[in-house]
């Protein structure tokens, strides 16, 4: 499509190129060259349309960095084209949505004003997420799930007698969503974490879980303590064998030996954000959001 380009940010090579194939658009790279004090000069390489262009940028660590490159790529993209779509597949600064503790900043504010300084004219993310930190944005947003994207894979393990599990009641509803998709039933733990420390504790009481297989799903996996904390305690109620299910795959400081370890036979997520567990292509749902907008 000559009226349709695509700008791959550097966070999301693998994930940009294989979207702007299959929507047959000009696919425009993007040269980083980072100097001694961190800053960051991008060149752009291919024609950008006069008419649409999508830039593709996920905002994963380094944040920071990532967020300066998705607006300057949204900033000279808007110089050629009159629309410009804006799509962060993992949305960094989307745990701070609202205040809090007392002085805390809505970093997800500031975020919406930029995006749209910047001449966004619409975003896109996947699974963000809390949907509130939306609600500050003036731009158009859509918010798409990569939930039947993982639950096509996961189906391909035929596992037995399957059970869908939020590690939080905070996650019930994208649980209960998935195990519908699945055609599972699901139930959701509950946790306690310490606003201060951010230590996490389960506090629910006996499941019925023996010999089942288990996927414990989350919209995103930093650290993992909450994923670590639930399936230790369902090891100890005698599950069968436990998959882990995320869209995005941060997996910080260790997390997936960690979470390995506590007794979890796979975690899958998607490439969102690319690494070792990324197994479950997200464009699809990307080119479906774009072409129905």
């Amino acid at each position: 499509m000559n009226n349709l380009s695509v700008i791959v940010g550097n966070s999301s090579v693998q994930l940009g190129t294989k979207f702007a194939k299959k929507c047959k658009a000009n696919l425009v790279k993007s040269e980083v060259r980072v100097f001694p004090d961190g800053e960051s000069k991008i060149t752009l390489k291919g024609k950008i349309s006069s008419k649409k262009t999508i830039v593709i940028q996920s905002v994963y660590p380094p944040v920071d960095t990532n967020l300066i490159q998705a607006l300057s790529l949204v900033s000279k993209a808007k110089e050629f084209s009159k629309e410009v779509i804006l799509v962060i597949p993992y949305m960094g600064y989307a745990r701070q949505d609202r205040e809090f503790l007392p002085g805390e900043i809505i970093t997800m504010k500031v975020l919406a004003q930029m995006t749209k300084g910047v001449g966004a004219s619409k975003i896109i993310v996947v699974d963000i997420h809390s949907k509130l930190g939306l609600k500050h944005f003036k731009t158009k947003t859509q918010n798409i799930s990569a939930i039947p994207e993982l639950v096509k894979y996961l189906k391909k393990l035929r596992l037995k007698d399957p059970l869908i599990i939020s590690p939080d009641q905070g996650g019930k509803e994208r649980a209960k969503l998935f195990a519908k998709e699945f055609g599972s039933e699901f139930l959701a733990l509950e946790k306690k974490r310490d606003r201060k420390t951010g230590k996490v504790k389960i506090i629910s009481k006996e499941v019925d879980v023996k010999n089942k297989d288990l996927i414990l799903v989350d919209d995103m996996i930093s650290t993992g303590g909450s994923i670590i904390h639930a399936a230790e305690f369902l090891k100890k109620q005698k599950a069968r064998q436990i998959f882990v299910a995320c869209t995005h795959g941060l997996l910080l400081n260790d997390a997936e030996k960690k979470i390995k370890s506590s007794g979890v036979k796979q975690i899958i997520s998607t490439n969102s954000i690319p690494g070792k567990t990324s197994k479950v292509d997200i464009s699809n749902i990307i080119l479906e959001a774009i072409t129905d907008a």
